[in-house]
């Protein structure tokens, strides 16, 4: 039927036409019948399946079906066969520079989640290996992220104390990696990734800003030298345990951290100014590593406070999938933990490949990469890794590298398993504060600011909403702050649904378009005629005040004749372009509008009604209520319409004055 912009631009039929057919040439057609099933498998298609993913699959032959399955399910076996040596050379260099990365940041995120340095570099392995065969993004590198890192630690510290119990604890942050992936999965698999949607831009900001505080502040244990600090991840607990604790404080580890922490801003820095020296950024962390071990070994730091990793396991990914935890007494928290840190590196993930997407000008299947991310944290949970992701400070590294295709994760993979095998025992001397400083300055780079101020000069709510998740999480926890969010993202869109806008229409000067008087000044008035333009669905949240805000309208428009001297008020016009669909309220919420206009004299024409809601109304037998003349294809025609009514009516009327004149006279 077009859109209404394109409906407006239609001239009203001449009077003529209006003669014998009040709507004129142009009628409003209910759509033929639909059965029952045809109707219900178009809808579900639409919401599941909206980028129709099996029309590849059309009048194929089942051999080729058979490939396409498989291509669909393992997209290596798409671009592998056009995989060429220029592509390998780009993607070892990526996968080597991102290694580089992958290994310090790895060990910092482990201890970050209280787990052992060692799983950072085995979820660095073999979740990768999985990304590369089954994930549909060129750029995305996996790993480990702070802000699950962070969940996990905080979610599952609650329960288990992992200083009392670390091997109860290590097996529950493996049982909740597994139901993360299970989640993952399966939201991929029944393509209900629209779930993700509810975490809105304003939302992820204000989170992913609210944890990176609370990850900076988290080490301050580790650049203080402190041995003993809260579980807690508010900012206030974080300060108490800090400034009760001062006649603790190593200024060795201090100083040592804030000058790594130094060379690592400054590192940054530079890079940014000159994109492309992105290298020296990317290798800082591990050149971090390498001065703090060496500066620790050759003056025996660790003798003066200054902690260090200790002894690392030599060997790749043992199996874990006997540690699974199911205790009914742990289950709840290894489910809630697992589905909270799924839906967040999930989101996250998405966000970043498709960011990096966009710049290449390829498109990522989002059901895939779930799928993708939820086999991945499926295997590493029964290896010996916990949850990973595609961060955005690695897959930045990876695409400032020139990768070519996930080759690049294979690549970081093996280079990690190299490490495993050979250069553990070197990370022995590695300083604690070295790695805090690592994760200050990558957690760092995630306060956006600049988008919490663009927020609030474009859209206060969201804004509001930014902050709301912003201050949970820095002064309460990161749940708190994360339902908060949500909770008001989700607040915002049902009170677009039960407040929908009703907007007055005029009409702009020699034109038939018809648009918002509020909006377009010199939009004016058709006399006779208030011309209202509904402007959502109409369901049972939303039929109750669209009720009482026609009459309103209806009130105002009386008024404002009254004081004016205009013609008075004689047709109602309801622009539907706008009302996708409606429900049996709505459909009262109609009738109940037909009898109120009635009482008062009025007519009720409808414009541009759809498909869908032109169904329910004919089959409610409101149309033979209302009287199908009076549903109209654009605001054009029913203005014509109800002006050719108002001329013929006031033509009958003189006609009667004279003929009563002349009787008179006679």
């Amino acid at each position: 039927m077009g859109t209404a912009a394109d409906h407006d631009t239609h001239p009203p039929a001449p009077a003529s036409h209006y003669n014998s057919d009040v709507g004129g040439n142009h009628r409003v057609e209910i759509p033929p019948p639909q059965p029952f099933i045809t109707s219900l498998k178009n809808t579900l298609k639409e919401t599941f399946f909206p980028d129709d993913p099996l029309r590849q699959f059309k009048n194929q032959p089942p051999a080729k079906k058979f490939v396409l399955g498989l291509q669909y399910l393992f997209p290596i076996l798409e671009w592998g066969p056009r995989y060429t040596l220029q592509f390998f050379k780009s993607d070892l260099i990526s996968g080597i520079t991102i290694a580089s990365l992958a290994i310090p940041q790895g060990i910092s995120y482990a201890r970050l989640a209280n787990l052992p340095p060692i799983l950072g570099l085995y979820s660095s392995f073999v979740p990768p290996l999985i990304y590369a065969v089954m994930g549909s993004s060129r750029d995305l590198a996996v790993g480990t992220v702070a802000v699950g890192s962070l969940l996990t630690a905080a979610m599952i510290g609650d329960v288990v104390d992992v200083n009392e119990n670390p091997t109860l604890y290590l097996h529950l942050a493996f049982t909740a990696t597994l139901f993360a992936g299970l989640f993952q999965a399966c939201l991929g698999i029944f393509r209900l990734g629209f779930i993700v949607d509810f975490l809105s831009h304003a939302t992820i900001v204000g989170f992913m800003g609210g944890a990176a505080t609370v990850v900076c502040l988290q080490q301050l244990k580790g650049i203080l030298g402190l041995d003993h600090f809260t579980h807690a991840t508010d900012v206030i607990s974080v300060m108490r345990s800090v400034f009760t604790q001062t006649h603790k404080w190593r200024w060795e580890s201090a100083v040592l951290g804030l000058a790594f922490l130094f060379y690592l801003m400054i590192a940054k820095f530079f890079s940014k100014k000159k994109p492309k020296l992105f290298w020296i950024s990317a290798m800082a962390p591990l050149t971090s590593v390498i001065l703090g071990s060496v500066l620790v070994y050759l003056t025996h730091a660790e003798k003066h406070g200054v902690q260090v990793i200790g002894q690392l396991k030599k060997g790749i990914n043992p199996l874990s999938i006997m540690n699974l935890n199911f205790d009914s007494r742990y289950l709840t928290t290894s489910i809630k933990t697992g589905i909270i840190t799924g839906i967040i590196a999930m989101a996250e993930g998405i966000a970043v490949g498709r960011s990096f997407a966009m710049f290449k000008n390829y498109n990522i299947d989002g059901n895939k990469e779930m799928i993708a991310f939820g086999m991945m944290n499926i295997a590493g949970s029964c290896t010996s890794c916990y949850l990973t992701t595609g961060p955005f400070s690695r897959s930045a590294v990876n695409f400032n590298a020139g990768c070519k295709t996930a080759v690049s994760n294979i690549v970081m993979a093996l280079a990690v398993m190299l490490t495993l095998l050979f250069l553990t025992p070197l990370f022995h001397y590695t300083p604690l504060v070295v790695l805090s400083s690592i994760i200050i300055a990558a957690m760092l780079g995630l306060i956006d600011y600049e988008a919490a101020i663009h927020l609030w000069h474009v859209d206060k709510f969201d804004f509001l909403v930014c902050m709301s998740a912003y201050v949970g999480v820095v002064f309460a926890n990161i749940e708190i702050g994360l339902v908060m969010a949500i909770g008001l993202s989700i607040l915002r869109v049902l009170l677009f649904v039960a407040r929908p806008r009703t907007l007055v229409l005029g009409n702009l000067p020699d034109s038939t378009v018809y648009r918002n008087v509020d909006q377009y000044q010199n939009a004016t008035n058709v006399p006779g005629i208030l011309i209202l333009e509904i402007d959502a669905p109409i369901y049972f949240a939303n039929s109750s005040y669209l009720r009482e805000r026609i009459s309103r309208w209806i009130d105002d428009e009386e008024d404002r004749i009254k004081s004016t001297g205009e013609t008075g008020l004689q047709y109602v016009i309801l622009d539907m372009s706008a009302v996708g669909n409606i429900d049996t309220s709505g459909i009262s919420m109609f009738e109940e509008v037909l009898k109120i206009i009635d009482r008062r004299g009025l007519k009720l024409g409808l414009a541009n009604p759809g498909a869908e809601v032109m169904k329910k109304l004919n089959k409610s037998k409101f149309l033979e209520t209302l009287g199908q003349e009076w549903v109209f294809l654009t605001v054009g025609e029913a203005v014509g319409a109800c002006n050719y009514k108002l001329h013929t009516c006031n033509s009958k009327i003189n006609s009667s004055n004279v003929s009563e004149k002349y009787s008179n006279n006679v």
